[in-house]
């Protein structure tokens, strides 16, 4: 359950239009080819040099700037058998392939091989099985000059356990940590005479779940691609899955864009089928209920098996093949696909250059690697590649692929700098209300005024995780008008957005994304939580989150339809009277202004609510600088949790400007409790 409001933004006189400066940009774009070069008898050619290409774009020469070879064995033998036992470890955390560093020389002269494994296609017999295979080649086959990555699609999403590495003691380590039978699916059931007889007369048939699936897994794929091409060496992808269907041409769309990725980002698939050799029933095995119909009896149930059967073979088929690979079908060792992608990845050489045209268009370019000098050699390289893409010129499907890129990075984005605050205010005994506020600074967005825009759009992405489990999401889109006064208030004041989540106690993790859809700018906020379960305070006053505000605006000002935004915060215990309280993020004051303090009690035990008495202290290290007076809240809301609210309007005029320790206190007299809540606050002019 989630709940959305409103962009506020303060008067201000300063414009926007004094502060304009002539920038002057440029930008080049650096290509890097991988170029393996075998004599006639498939051994690598080594000592050659910038002057012994050429190379051109699209039919133009480019200057070549620099060539390096990566000296791997032609033949690899693998190094003595690992025998060390090891014991099992709790599953790792999640985390992300190492982007190179300029002057990171540790991918040099190395192989990199990649082990993918797509449990949610995959019976938990296939599974033993590519585990298997994958723990025997660390232990018997892996070489010196080998790097191993350890991927996984699970929980719909791409995780990746470990980044490259030599160590196999930790690679044997994090394989173990994969559980058999998790994010295991049941077989897929076709719209056809294979399909799987439910006994129901009428009804959807799962066809076009199958769609959304396969859509899933590709999108998945493509999103270990990219990832892999943050480096720029020659990379192999072991992908391991119990074959892939293709529904028709709905899927078509999906597999051109990831083989697209991969192929930008120099990654080859090698895609091994780990249901090994089959022999199939015609009518099917027990993992699966029987067929209905006249189709039982005329062949075309089995037929149909055997054609879907094929058919996802095939689109392991076309991954290999269009991306440099090879698929390792019907064959019960699986370690051979690994080999295989092991022995083709030999000595090559990286060729960069930096292309002459600088159009950041997202179109094809064709390119064409020959030898000079009479050098007569088999030249395997990428021929194509798409060219990078200005934000201007993306697609819809362009712009939400990279808000869910962004959303999946480890590492925070800060093109955008953003702050952000998370209260609690608990609803009855088991919910609480989560208000999350975001602020962004103006001047981040004036920009946009700058480059000619009238209006500018930000999108939001959020979500709230338990573990690794998501349990609450946010998707807003809001729209800035930037002409006239609102565009001069952009310069010198924060924007502020705000959404709320309806949730249980516990830890929890937050991550929000912020996107300036004018000029594609992004910037994430990743933090941690806890919503205590105040049911069990027995010693203290229990408290809601304390929220200071030096900000309150009309509900009627909101960007959005007024009763939609007031059907959507009637829980939010920050909207009252029409007047909605806007945390103070950053938790600066300026001494005009009045400081709001809001908080809530809660009495669990007594029929009738007993007062509560509450005053603000201010501390300059141990010395009292100011102090309310106490107010007594004695009228509780309506309802079981005797909830009485205490509101504080401190006028700060009276004192000086500096950095303070704001401390709240809360007595309970009748029950000779208290609770006191601190916060460093700072006061401006």
């Amino acid at each position: 359950m989630t709940r959305r409001d409103l962009f506020s933004i303060p008067l201000a006189a300063m414009s926007l239009r004094a502060q304009e400066q002539p920038i002057f940009s440029s930008n080049t774009q650096l290509v890097v080819e991988t170029v393996s070069v075998k004599d006639k008898k498939g051994n690598s050619i080594s000592g050659l040099t910038a002057k012994d290409f050429t190379l051109t774009e699209d039919g133009k020469q480019q200057s070549i700037a620099f060539v390096e070879f990566q000296k791997l064995p032609d033949d690899p033998a693998p190094d003595a058998a690992y025998t060390a036992s090891v014991a099992p470890v709790a599953r790792l955390a999640r985390t992300q392939i190492a982007a190179e560093k300029p002057g990171d020389i540790r991918y040099r002269d190395r192989r990199l091989l990649a082990l993918y494994f797509d449990f949610s296609a995959m019976q938990p017999a296939d599974q033993l099985r590519a585990l298997s295979a994958a723990q025997n080649f660390v232990r018997k086959q892996m070489t010196t000059a080998d790097l191993m990555a350890v991927m996984i699609y699970s929980s719909g999403a791409v995780q990746v356990l470990e980044d490259f590495t030599a160590d196999r003691a930790k690679l044997l380590e994090t394989l173990q940590t994969l559980l058999v039978g998790e994010e295991a699916e049941t077989a897929t059931n076709p719209g056809d005479a294979s399909a799987v007889d439910s006994g129901a007369a009428f009804g959807q048939n799962d066809a076009e779940f199958n769609l959304f699936n396969t859509d899933r897994q590709l999108s998945a794929l493509q999103t270990a691609a990219t990832m892999l091409g943050r480096l720029s060496e020659k990379k192999s992808l072991l992908y391991f899955a119990s074959g892939l269907r293709l529904n028709g041409a709905d899927n078509q769309a999906q597999l051109n864009a990831t083989i697209n990725a991969a192929i930008r980002a120099g990654v080859s698939f090698w895609p091994i089928d780990a249901r090994g050799l089959v022999a199939t029933p015609p009518m099917g095995d027990a993992t699966r209920g029987s067929t209905g119909g006249i189709g039982m009896y005329n062949g075309a149930a089995g037929g149909a098996t055997m054609s879907n059967f094929q058919r996802s073979q095939d689109t392991l088929y076309a991954l290999a093949a269009d991306t440099g690979g090879k698929a390792l079908i019907d064959s019960n060792d699986l370690g051979k696909g690994i080999e295989q992608a092991q022995k083709a990845t030999n000595s090559y050489y990286l060729i960069g250059y930096y292309t002459s045209n600088p159009a950041l268009d997202g179109k094809l370019r064709r390119v064409k690697i020959t030898l000079n000098n009479g050098l007569i050699a088999d030249l395997d390289y990428r021929q194509s590649f798409y060219a990078g893409k200005q934000f201007q010129k993306f697609t819809a499907a362009d712009k939400e692929r990279q808000l869910e890129d962004a959303l999946m990075l480890g590492d925070p984005i800060t093109e955008l700098t953003i702050a952000l605050e998370v209260n609690y205010f608990q609803l009855n005994r088991a919910e609480y209300f989560v208000p999350v506020a975001v602020k962004i600074p103006g001047s981040e967005l004036a920009r946009a005024k700058r480059g000619g825009a009238e209006r500018t759009l930000i999108d939001f992405m959020g979500e709230i995780k338990e573990g690794q489990l998501t349990v609450a999401n946010v998707r807003d889109k809001v729209e800035l008008k930037l002409s006239g006064q609102t565009a001069s208030e952009l310069a010198t004041h924060p924007i502020t957005y705000d959404t709320g989540f309806t949730l249980l106690p516990g830890s929890y993790t937050l991550k929000i994304l912020a996107r300036d859809a004018e000029t594609g700018r992004i910037g994430t906020y990743l933090r941690s939580f806890v919503i205590p379960n105040l049911n069990r305070e027995d010693k203290r006053v229990p408290l809601s989150s304390v929220v200071l505000s030096g900000q309150s605006v009309d509900m009627q000002e909101a960007l959005f339809n007024t009763k939609d935004k007031l059907k959507a915060q009637s829980l939010n215990p920050l909207v009252q009277g029409g007047q909605k309280m806007i945390p103070s993020v950053t938790r600066v004051f300026s001494r005009s202004r009045e400081m709001q303090i809001y908080l809530q009690t809660y009495q669990q035990e007594p029929e009738i609510a007993k007062p509560m008495v509450g005053y603000v202290s201010f501390y300059q290290g141990a010395k009292k600088v100011f102090e309310t007076a106490p107010i007594v809240g004695a009228e509780a809301a309506p309802g079981r949790l005797k909830m009485i609210p205490l509101l504080f309007r401190i006028p700060l005029g009276k004192m000086p400007p500096g950095e303070y320790n704001c401390q709240v206190t809360v007595l309970n007299p009748e029950a000779q409790r208290a609770s006191f809540w601190q916060a460093p606050v700072m006061l401006i002019p």
